[in-house]
């Protein structure tokens, strides 16, 4: 697509570049479930909740049926407001949890107001149309939808 596609050769650069920041990232979030009694293998083969199946399961379907760039409203959600030292401290003492269990917050509130910036940057070199402005809307709003019972979903899972 992207030798056709401008919008899908700059998302092609975007992706390219996003993907080396977050490589481990998974294994970070394993390592914190670990500090907190969850082992390694009972996360990884838990079957993913109907609301994780939606949440994640809505981006392949656009990306694969409509346009890549729909992709690019779930990453807006989950990077345009990283968790703040505050809120994260907030959380380490409602849950009593070790500070060494969120690690993985702890490293994107520092990561993400630089992946923030580069995906904006990236949004508006892009030539959008309303049809692309909108599918990444629509990804963005599928996400900020779904992610309050997602998050519920994993808390009940313990």
């Amino acid at each position: 697509m992207a030798a056709t596609d401008p919008i899908a050769s700059g998302l092609v650069r975007y992706l390219e570049e996003h993907v080396k920041e977050e490589l481990g990232h998974d294994d970070l979030l394993l390592d914190d479930l670990e500090l907190l009694g969850v082992k390694r293998a009972t996360a990884l083969s838990r079957i993913p909740s109907p609301s994780v199946a939606s949440l994640v399961g809505a981006q392949y379907y656009w990306i694969h049926h409509h346009h890549p760039v729909a992709f690019l409203g779930f990453v807006a959600l989950m990077e345009g407001h990283p968790p703040t030292p505050t809120l994260i401290q907030t959380l380490i003492s409602a849950t009593g949890f070790p500070h060494a269990a969120f690690q993985t917050l702890i490293d994107h509130g520092e990561l993400d107001p630089g992946h923030r910036d580069r995906l904006y940057r990236t949004i508006d070199a892009l030539p959008l149309t309303a049809e692309h402005e909108t599918v990444m809307g629509i990804s963005a709003m599928h996400g900020a939808t779904l992610l309050p019972s997602t998050i519920e979903e994993i808390l009940e899972q313990g």
